[in-house]
């Protein structure tokens, strides 16, 4: 299975791709499945799998005190501002996955540092070691060495905010159905991605200065 384990929609406040608009990109570019991870909120997953059931993997990008991580297999919304530490006992009180989104990315305010990462790394289940939309591919290469060292399976996404970058990443696994199989098919997993270019974040600028506009007028 082609597995993109890293997509935003129209539901992130800093994205404007529609949720027919992912089906179909995902549809002519072979992917299999597709977590939809919005910035704290589950909301545009849960429409989407509505429309798509065999498609979406339900995920939640979620902002803690110490910067960000990602849930996957969620049933509820977990808030975002709590301690990385509180995060995690709420991803796992539903059953979810946890893993780290683009971890020691070293131009993002966003990403988790070496110190507080180091602080949770017994109780993540997996880093994400290829993010597209990394300016410098030797912060993927850390990502990916500290999860070797670590003995932690690796997770790989577009991190799309735009329709045209859905797919440009994504982990080749073998099937699975429920959280544990999930974990054991990351382990036999190989990423398979290219980077964006560093423009691509104006993608997500446009789409929030947009929406602030939209909303206020």
């Amino acid at each position: 299975m082609k597995v993109d384990l890293h997509v935003h929609t129209c539901y992130s406040g800093d994205s404007l791709t529609s949720l027919e608009a992912i089906i179909v990109a995902c549809q002519r570019r072979g992917l299999d499945r597709v977590a939809i991870t919005d910035h704290n909120t589950i909301a545009g997953a849960l429409a989407l799998r509505e429309m798509a059931p065999e498609l979406v993997l339900v995920g939640e990008e979620i902002k803690t005190s110490a910067g960000e991580l990602i849930a996957y297999f969620l049933k509820e919304e977990v808030p975002s501002g709590l301690s990385p530490q509180e995060t995690i006992a709420c991803i796992r009180a539903q059953g979810g996955v946890v893993a780290v989104p683009h971890p020691l990315d070293r131009l993002r305010r966003e990403a988790m540092r070496r110190a507080h990462l180091l602080e949770i790394m017994d109780q993540v289940d997996a880093l994400e070691a290829f993010n597209a939309r990394t300016t410098f591919p030797a912060d993927n290469r850390r990502a990916g060495e500290l999860a070797r060292q670590r003995g932690l399976p690796v997770t790989a996404g577009s991190d799309a905010h735009s329709i045209y970058e859905i797919g440009r990443a994504y982990v080749e696994m073998p099937p699975f159905n429920s959280q544990e199989e999930f974990i054991q098919s990351l382990a036999q997993g190989q990423i398979v991605g290219r980077l964006s270019a560093p423009w691509i974040h104006l993608t997500s600028l446009y789409a929030r200065l947009w929406k602030s506009l939209f909303a206020r007028f």
